[in-house]
């Protein structure tokens, strides 16, 4: 059984592609309860929550059948045992082909949900990138990215960080920027994970559904 929200289902696992606005998992309050998993358990009522992404961001989430999947799937998170790949459009013309961000970050606790760079006291955080394509008339890059770790909003505040922010980002994104697209230009595009019941490589992937 799938449609455009689910993509593939196993005895273990559900795959979903989750559209940009939608809350992962439901927030405080009544007005915030739908969410990917509320609308998950509707049809599979054992799914249980293994990673998040941003409200604004779309593409691929996994979610475990029953606590032992979703054990095994944390676990091969906490390891690092699972590839992600995102595609983004950002402001300005990239110059490097590909490199990587290392900026260590913490929650703005003033000003949360927002993210900062610290040196001092944040969290490691390792990003990957690769141009796909620049488009100069609209001044804008495709870029690959390839988060080695996983901090809440890392991606969008790594691209701000090199003065490449995400075209639709209500956090990060120059006014212009933030108003150059009516959504947030970020989805996860490639999930790769040990299979929880035999530790076979499994891979999905779903197009993004804007253009660069």
């Amino acid at each position: 059984m799938t449609n455009s929200f689910v993509l593939h289902v196993d005895d273990s696992f559900v795959i979903i592609n989750k559209p940009s606005g939608l809350l992962s998992v439901p927030g405080r309050g009544p007005d915030k309860a739908d969410c990917a998993i509320t609308r998950l358990q509707a049809q599979f009522p054992e799914a249980l929550t293994v990673h998040r992404l941003d409200m604004e961001t779309s593409g691929l989430m996994v979610f475990a059948r029953g606590i032992a999947a979703q054990r095994a799937l944390s676990r091969a998170f906490e390891q690092r045992a699972v590839t992600k790949r995102y595609v983004a459009v950002v402001d300005g013309l990239m110059q490097q082909a590909s490199g990587t961000i290392d900026a260590p970050l913490i929650c703005d606790w003033p000003n949360r949900p927002r993210q900062i760079i610290d040196h001092t006291i944040g969290k490691p955080s390792l990003t990957h990138f690769r141009v796909v394509s620049r488009n100069e008339s609209r001044n804008t890059t495709t870029v690959e990215l390839s988060p080695v770790t996983g901090r809440s909003h890392q991606l969008r505040v790594h691209l701000a960080s090199i003065g490449h922010c995400i075209l639709g980002d209500s956090l990060y994104a120059t006014p212009k920027a933030f108003t150059a697209s009516p959504r947030l230009l970020l989805h996860a595009t490639q999930l790769g994970f040990p299979h929880p019941a035999n530790g076979a490589d499994t891979r999905f992937e779903c197009l993004t559904d804007f253009d660069g």
